[in-house]
């Protein structure tokens, strides 16, 4: 139990200065509110340092200035659509009906966005509406918003910051309610505040191996999330009495072209295997040697779900000579020249003079390439691919032969801390911890998304919870 006397409370302290936590803090600052904002790195931020900072919102002041018609109830059905009914409905209308709002404040304070938003534009599956926002610098854009905002409050004594402290533990009474936490600094210093509330927006797991092998059921593959996303907030919350949801909701993306090494790797490039921008030449195969989806499928969502059942998320794109030197270069923002030196000097890039070296080098049976490749020529000289394919411009017969190996994966954090429609950390009998929250990517991807890559469906419920929170803790 904390010794600290009740006038020593904070109103709100908030764990983790990112994307979640900085609005929580500002906005309950701006109440009136006394915060403590702690944060394990030394500079604010969080992963708005490396995310793309993607945004949806229906009914902005901006699409109605660009003539754009929308609403909260046409985003929610879309999102719903997009996820099959995966997402968490509570959250997932929490988040539309309050987006407006959220993002006409980051407009009010200088967003600087992009001069095509909203964008119907999505790496995912795409909104009927253009309800898509970004900033010229990305994430980054969001944090030039954002830490402004709070640096005003702290200027005014409303919001104490500390950077380089890890919150280690939860203060909690007899009855359970969550009053405190206990922190150590860089210099491992160990102290303890009390709060009246504790609100958790540390983030996910997604630069934790073990931790994400653990809860996902899935290796790490790619080193490319935060490096503080180490989930030190989902052992709090399990502590404190709460439980994790999602798990069954991984998802991996369609893939990366990684480097050379130990997993998780850093990525070399990435494929274009989009046929809405470029139709495809190649065939993917998997670890059997066969194809496993139809490489023009128009839907990203289906062909990740195809890709989820491939032997470690993982597949190589094949092609032979003629198609390489006929086809546009299918990495992107990489020459044809650049590919060329590329192949065989690294593991991810082979080419052989024949189809059988080619199999052996890259370790799937070579019969089963062989039948593959016969299959799809076949195919293409019938005008007829076994998989629906409708783009086949070429065969795969002229050696040399390539393969680009191809890894799946995901770099948000799909498992997440349980919450009801306050935002309260739940026990597993459906009760709620008095005194703890929790918001933002801690809440997992399963939850926020679904089943599913549902475009501006992270940051976007990470603006609007922080906000929302702020506002419910503190009473005017």
């Amino acid at each position: 139990m904390s010794g600290n006397s009740k006038s020593d409370q904070w109103d709100v302290i908030v764990v983790g200065a990112g994307t979640t936590g900085l609005p929580a803090a500002t906005t309950a600052a701006e109440r009136g509110g006394r915060v403590l904002l702690v944060e394990a790195a030394e500079k604010i931020g969080g992963t708005l340092h490396v995310s793309s900072g993607q945004m949806s919102a229906a009914g902005t002041r901006l699409q109605a200035e660009k003539g754009i018609e929308d609403s909260p109830e046409k985003h929610l059905e879309e999102v719903m659509k997009i996820s099959r009914g995966t997402i968490d409905p509570v959250l997932a209308r929490l988040t539309v009906f309050n987006a407006a709002d959220a993002f006409d404040w980051l407009m009010d304070r200088g967003f600087d966005i992009q001069d095509q938003c909203p964008s119907i534009e999505s790496a995912h599956e795409r909104y009927e509406v253009a309800r898509y926002y970004w900033g010229n610098d990305f994430g980054k854009s969001i944090l030039a918003v954002l830490e402004p905002a709070m640096r005003e409050q702290e200027a005014l004594g409303r919001i104490k910051v500390l950077t380089g402290t890890r919150v280690t533990g939860l203060l909690q009474d007899l009855q359970g309610v969550v009053n405190g936490v206990e922190l150590v600094d860089a210099q491992g210093r160990e102290s303890s505040a009390a709060g009246k509330n504790v609100v958790l927006t540390s983030g996910g797991y997604a630069s934790n191996p073990v931790m994400f092998r653990r809860l996902c059921g899935r290796r790490l593959y790619l080193n490319g999330a935060y490096e503080f996303a180490q989930g030190d907030g989902y052992d709090l919350a399990v502590a404190a009495g709460g439980y994790l949801r999602g798990r069954e909701k991984y998802l991996s993306n369609f893939g990366w072209i990684l480097e050379d090494g130990p997993f998780p790797k850093g990525m070399l490039g990435r494929a274009n295997t989009y046929p809405e921008t470029r139709l495809p030449w190649e065939i993917y195969v998997n670890a059997h040697g066969k194809r496993f989806v139809r490489e023009d499928e128009p839907s990203v969502d289906v062909r990740e779900h195809a890709l989820l059942d491939q032997p470690e998320l993982r597949y190589w794109i094949v092609f032979d000579d003629a198609i390489f030197r006929q086809a546009p270069p299918i990495v992107f923002d990489w020459s044809r020249e650049q590919m060329a030196e590329t192949f065989n000097t690294c593991e991810a890039f082979r080419r052989a003079d024949s189809l059988e070296s080619l199999a052996v080098d890259i370790g799937v049976p070579c019969e089963a390439v062989l039948e593959t490749v016969a299959d799809f020529n076949a195919g293409v000289a019938k005008g007829r691919d076994a998989l629906g394919r409708s783009h086949s411009p070429a065969p795969i017969d002229k050696p040399p032969f390539y393969a680009i190996r191809q890894q799946g994966g995901s770099l948000s954090s799909t498992v997440g801390v349980a919450v009801n429609e306050k935002l309260q950390v739940m026990r597993p009998d459906g009760g709620a911890i008095p005194g703890l929250y929790a918001a933002g990517e801690i809440l997992g991807s399963g939850q926020l998304q679904g089943n599913a890559f549902v475009g501006g469906m992270m940051v976007m419920p990470c603006l609007v919870f922080g906000r929302l929170l702020g506002q419910q803790l503190v009473e005017f």
